[in-house]
């Protein structure tokens, strides 16, 4: 987030620290006009599409309720999203598995210890992914009570944004782990788009001020962006690991933003298989009533009262602990 701009709720905490971004403005749709003929009408213009959906079959992971069972599941779930061969179902849900499973064991310190001791192979990764979730957490001062005025669509292409990732660290000598870990924090790599365009937008959340002096080509585009992302680290030291925490505070100036961003690139440095189970990750908003999934295919152009929304769909509320 780039740029000087006053705190809001960020998907950090919110729906893992995306900020109210911008969409790019509506381009106009051309269409090809069938070849006219004297004998035969012309086709009916095709029916809409419909918004993209979650997978078929993903369902909303169950809370744990005991460490040893959180401790399982999680093995389980990490287990699964290197799985050779699994398919794109059984990877998304075992992804997400993971993701309510270390939101909650954030919550929970009284078990961390015990879920730690038997984590196998994976405690640094949950260690991790603790400490990223409660520095996280801490960027919020306020819970919304409404959810908030966006899209949720599919992101690029994960071997592309791997890529772009790489291209960032080659070109301005910012590790790609740090700038995967930004595209997740703000945007969970692309998949939110803000109705709003008075903020920050894009991929890696540019303010507009900020992206005039270090964006080339389209803000909305997941190279441009992450490009530019790695183009500003860079001049702020970012380049340089004894000043990459100086260059994260300028991009966030909070502390808990910084750490947050290190845990998640430590994940990765240590093991950059992870990163398929983190692009799987859903999009889970926390509101002052608990955490809220907003799967793809979500689309709200105004913000909506959460009770509202959960009227609508209770099978979205995964929780009711704010902390």
């Amino acid at each position: 987030m780039p740029g000087p701009r006053p705190t809001v709720a960020l998907v950090a905490a919110a729906a893992l620290l995306a900020a109210c971004g911008g969409d790019p403005a509506p381009r106009p749709t051309t269409r090809t006009p069938a070849p006219a003929t004297s004998s035969v009408p012309p086709a009916p213009p095709p029916a809409p599409t419909p918004p993209p959906a979650a997978k078929p079959g993903l369902t909303a992971p169950a809370l744990a309720t005991t460490p040893d069972e959180l401790a399982r599941r999680l093995v389980a779930a990490e287990d699964a999203v290197r799985a050779p061969g699994a398919d794109e179902g059984a990877l998304e849900q075992a992804a997400f598995e993971t993701q309510v499973l270390y939101r909650q064991l954030a919550r929970r310190a009284g078990w961390q210890d015990a879920v730690l001791d038997a984590a196998g192979p994976y405690r640094d990764t949950m260690a991790d992914h603790i400490e990223a979730r409660g520095e996280l957490r801490s960027v919020l001062t306020r819970l919304s009570g409404q959810v908030p005025a966006w899209r949720i669509v599919a992101p690029a292409p994960l071997a592309d944004l791997r890529a772009h990732f790489e291209e960032g660290e080659r070109r301005f000598g910012v590790p790609w782990p740090v700038l995967a870990a930004v595209n997740l924090v703000e945007t969970g790599f692309g998949k939110i788009r803000g109705f709003s365009t008075a903020g920050a937008r894009g991929p890696m959340q540019f303010m507009p001020a900020t992206w005039a002096r270090y964006g080339e080509g389209d803000i909305d585009d997941p190279r441009d962006s992450i490009l530019a992302a790695a183009r500003y680290l860079a001049a702020n030291g970012g380049d340089r690991a004894d000043r990459l925490d100086a260059a994260l505070h300028a991009y966030n100036r909070h502390t808990g933003y910084v750490r947050g961003i290190r845990a998640y690139a430590r994940i990765l440095e240590r093991d950059p298989g992870a990163l398929a189970g983190l692009y799987r990750w859903q999009i889970l908003y926390l509101s002052e009533q608990g955490d809220l999934w907003l799967p793809r295919g979500y689309r709200q152009r105004s913000p909506l009262p959460v009770t509202d929304y959960l009227a609508r769909h209770p099978d979205r509320h995964l929780g009711t602990a704010t902390g």
